[in-house]
């Protein structure tokens, strides 16, 4: 592993944890050059899913990419990144529990709003503005007087 402080290419495992569902390892190391720890995640590799997007593309589902949008909702928000972590791990789980490889970035997108509305009111409207895309303010406040009214 690179080191993401230095990026020096060689470091020892100090320790290792596998998840309680069984699917990933958890593993800290430490940088043989600066000696600093960092952390790293693996997985199983298998046949990924693929996102097809608005406009027809299919691309790999990133689990890092779907972290970010949650991140930038959610940001200065009190929300620990551990909940966030749960929110993608638990749209991973439902995307591997379906026989169809593909899924649409709306199926994707609704399954987040879902778990952030219950969540946090301000990261599910900031997340919504993005994802629906809203063109007018008119559109955001409709969307606003359905978060009230629910």
């Amino acid at each position: 592993m690179t080191c993401p402080f230095c990026g020096h290419r060689e470091d020892k495992v100090v320790d290792s944890r596998e998840s309680k569902e069984g699917d990933l390892i958890r593993r800290r190391r430490q940088c043989l050059a600066c000696e600093r720890r960092f952390t790293t995640y693996e997985r199983s590799d298998e046949i990924p899913y693929m996102v097809i997007k608005k406009d027809g593309r299919r691309e790999k589902f990133d689990r890092q990419k779907v972290l970010g949008g949650l991140l930038r909702a959610c940001e200065k928000r009190p929300i620990p990144m551990a909940r966030l972590a749960a929110i993608v791990d638990e749209v991973e789980t439902s995307l591997s529990e379906t026989a169809d490889r593909e899924i649409s970035t709306t199926e994707v997108g609704e399954m987040l709003m879902t778990r952030l509305k219950g969540l946090d009111k301000i990261a599910y409207v900031r997340f919504a503005s993005v994802y629906r895309d809203f063109q007018d303010v008119d559109a955001f406040v409709d969307a606003l007087k359905g978060l009230k009214r629910s």
